[in-house]
């Protein structure tokens, strides 16, 4: 009797016991249980072709947020500049929990802005070589007339390198302060001050206006030339709390989880990059944003081992281990220093989430069979499709945009594409800074056979206010049967909106749904990283992680917008939910459990009408969104994710699934997956390189295995210059 009829038979009461016991044991026999940090081993990516720019607040912040990413990247060989934008100098008072005799601790702020980027620069050794007394060549650098930064460059991998502005940090969390980055951003201050660190070799202070700081940011950017560049959250989101007093009505505002710090330097970073692309660079980069503070309010969504890694560079930065490294400074951030596993800062150690949390609807079939892949990069929207029905994808196509962040969503309907994105509009002499959704519709195909769009169309935000729209989280969107377009988004309010068109109609207003049913008849507030589908009977299925449990909207009749279903009583989600339709009705889900990264996949039957976790497979470490799709017959399905060494694993599964491969191909964002026109599994990518790269099944089946990873024709577009700084 195979598992879905078992599940029809018995009401649904199959549940995870066999699971536990290994049935969606998806590791290949020869492969330990976890990849550990990905070293100098064979990638389908090469090293020279990837480079990374990190910006961020303070000298920590790469650390806390951006890890196992940074390390990845580092250990991969590929060049890697990290920009920080203050000295961090807080109290100057460099002692915390364990620190020796902390009352002898002198208050000095340039020694402990100086301390804080000995800690840097140990930890970024360590995972460069190992080594956290690996000598660093220090010197002055002029990106800007009559400024100058200071350059570090690790002797021992010359290509990894940091800069520090050292500008005057903000000194608080939240408390409003004209003297800082956000007053600089807001206009508040003219301009905002250098602090020197001890020792530095720039030789005075300097005064940096707003625009001076985009133009050294972009100055960067220019020198660099990255494929990947990684900035801190600019979409913080909204404490309850009351908001901070402040007599300036300039810098009044809502009270956020994040540092103030963290979410101005991802404005100039968006500054910065909107002036850079508009001067032509033709190198690809992907952008990622990652959540700060905000992850100690959310699950952990990090396997033990990694977080475990992560702390340990947090220990080194923090000059846990009271290492001699020859500077009367100090050599870390005692603040730090032992504490990265206790109290709020384990939150944030065992947690990382990028702030778009991956679509599972960038890869889709065109009605003549043909797969077309759909990303960001620039900025803008691009697409990449198959040359001929299940063969190889072509070059890159531009589609346009502006500004356009994370990911794109792709809604198929009978004649052809509609496309889902969110934009940035930086302030100026267009309104005020804000964030809104776009729409563009596929107007017709290329003789190519590539698919050609109308103009990116405004669909607003169910948040009008700017400040608010820029919580707003990334949509998704499904077509139904009669050809209505519903389009669902996260609210600032952490709840869900809907926007509808009805095949050849006006787009309806925004309008709220309902909040889910739960056992505690509360609305919980939902976590971006929601996904959409149309099941086999018409209905509209709509699921979204939320407090402590995935939630459920279904449509009670064909087509219709979902309302609040039952609860799902399922184990909360550490991540985005992906869900796609079965056959009879049945739709299935996967994600990832908090604190183990482990893949969950659940299934609710139409006759049943009640949720079951029918597998859980091993843990393979990573992050993020699970991608998956159905193939084949028999309600077969491919799946996809990131494993531990930041790269893509795969599996094909009906009943039981088949061994996890491995694809050695480092990436941004989620995996893509479909069925291609003969029946087989298509894996995607977008590499850091800025190519897609592709992996397909020798023959449909259950069993077929995946061919090699390849790079797609013409994914990159290349350009002069080394990227040295």
């Amino acid at each position: 009797m195979s598992r879905r009829r078992l599940l029809q038979v018995t009401g649904g009461a199959l549940v995870a016991a066999s699971a536990g016991a290994g049935v969606w044991a998806w590791l290949s026999p020869d492969e330990p249980r976890h990849a550990g940090p990905a070293g100098a081993r064979r990638s389908a990516t090469a090293a020279a072709d990837q480079v990374f720019l990190h910006v961020i607040a303070h000298p920590d912040d790469a650390l806390f947020f951006m890890n196992p990413d940074l390390e990845q990247s580092i250990r991969s060989g590929a060049r890697s500049v990290t920009v920080c934008l203050t000295g961090g100098e807080s109290d100057g008072h460099n002692a915390g929990p364990g620190t020796p005799d902390p009352g002898r601790v002198p208050w000095d702020r340039a020694a402990f802005a100086r301390a804080r980027m000995n800690g840097m620069r140990a930890a970024h050794a360590v995972m460069a070589t190992g080594d956290p007394d690996g000598p660093w060549d220090v010197a002055p650098l002029s990106l800007l007339p009559g400024f100058q930064v200071e350059l570090q460059t690790l002797r021992a991998a010359p290509w990894h390198q940091l800069i520090f502005l050292e500008l005057v940090e903000a000194r608080t969390v939240e408390q409003p302060r004209a003297t800082s980055l956000r007053g600089l951003w807001l206009g508040v201050a003219d301009t905002l001050p250098t602090l020197r660190p001890t020792g530095t070799p720039v030789p005075r202070q300097y005064r940096y206006t707003r625009d001076q700081v985009t133009e050294t940011l972009r100055a960067v950017l220019d020198r660099v030339r990255p494929t990947v560049v990684r900035t801190l959250d600019p979409n913080a989101v909204h404490s309850p709390k009351k908001p901070p007093h402040t007599p300036d009505p300039r810098l009044a505002g809502l009270r956020y989880y994040d540092h103030q710090d963290h979410t101005a330097s991802a404005y100039f970073t968006q500054a910065a990059l909107a002036g850079y692309w508009g001067r032509g660079h033709r190198r690809p980069a992907v952008v990622e944003n990652y959540l700060g503070y905000e992850n100690g309010a959310l699950p952990n969504n990090l396997d033990i081992e990694t977080a475990r890694r992560k702390a340990d560079l947090l220990s080194v930065y923090g000059w846990a281990d009271h290492r001699r490294c020859g500077d009367p400074a100090g050599c870390g951030d005692r603040k730090v220093g032992g504490t990265s596993f206790a109290g709020r800062a384990r939150n944030w150690t065992r947690s990382t989430r990028l702030r778009a949390p991956g679509s599972n609807g960038w890869l889709r079939p065109a009605p003549d069979g043909r797969l077309t892949a759909f990303a960001i990069r620039n900025g803008a929207a691009y697409s990449w499709t198959e040359t001929e029905a299940a063969g190889v994808f072509g070059p890159p196509v531009p589609i346009g945009g502006e500004l356009l962040q994370g990911q794109l969503h792709a809604v198929c309907h009978p004649d052809g594409f509609q496309l889902l994105a969110s934009r940035t509009v930086l302030p100026g002499h267009d309104g005020a800074h804000r964030r809104e959704l776009l729409s563009a519709m596929q107007s017709g195909t290329e003789r190519d056979g590539v698919p050609a769009f109308e103009r990116w169309e405004s669909l607003g935000s169910p948040d009008p206010a700017p400040v608010r729209s820029l919580e707003i989280g990334f949509p998704a969107g499904v077509a139904t049967t009669d050809g209505t377009a519903h389009v669902f988004v996260r609210t600032w309010d952490g709840g869900v909106a809907c926007r509808s068109r009805p095949r050849g109609a006006q787009w309806s207003g925004w309008q709220r749904l309902e909040g889910p049913v739960s056992a505690l008849h509360t609305s919980p507030q939902i976590i971006d990283g929601l996904d959409v589908c149309v099941d086999s009977d018409g209905l509209v299925h709509l699921v979204a992680p939320g407090a402590k449990s995935v939630q459920h909207w279904v449509s009670k009749e064909a087509g219709q917008i979902p309302r609040p279903a039952a609860a799902t009583g399922l184990p909360e989600a550490a991540g985005p939910v992906s869900i796609v339709p079965m056959s009879d009705g049945a739709v299935r889900i996967a994600y990832r459990r908090p604190d183990t990264a482990q893949v969950l996949i659940a299934e609710r039957q139409r006759l049943i009408g009640g949720w079951q976790v029918t597998a859980q497979c091993d843990p393979v470490g990573g992050y993020g969104r699970v991608a998956m799709a159905p193939v084949g017959l028999d309600d077969q399905m491919v799946i996809a994710a990131r494993d531990d060494a930041g790269e893509v694993r795969v599996a094909m599964a009906e009943d039981e699934p088949e061994p996890w491969q491995r694809g050695r191909v480092p990436h941004s964002g989620a995996a893509g997956v479909a069925q291609d026109a003969a029946g087989r599994a298509v894996v995607v990518a977008l590499g850091n390189d800025g190519k897609l790269y592709a992996a397909r099944q020798t023959a449909a089946g259950l069993t077929e295995p995946f061919e090699g990873w390849r790079v797609q024709a013409g994914s990159l577009e290349r350009t002069g210059g080394d990227g040295a700084v």
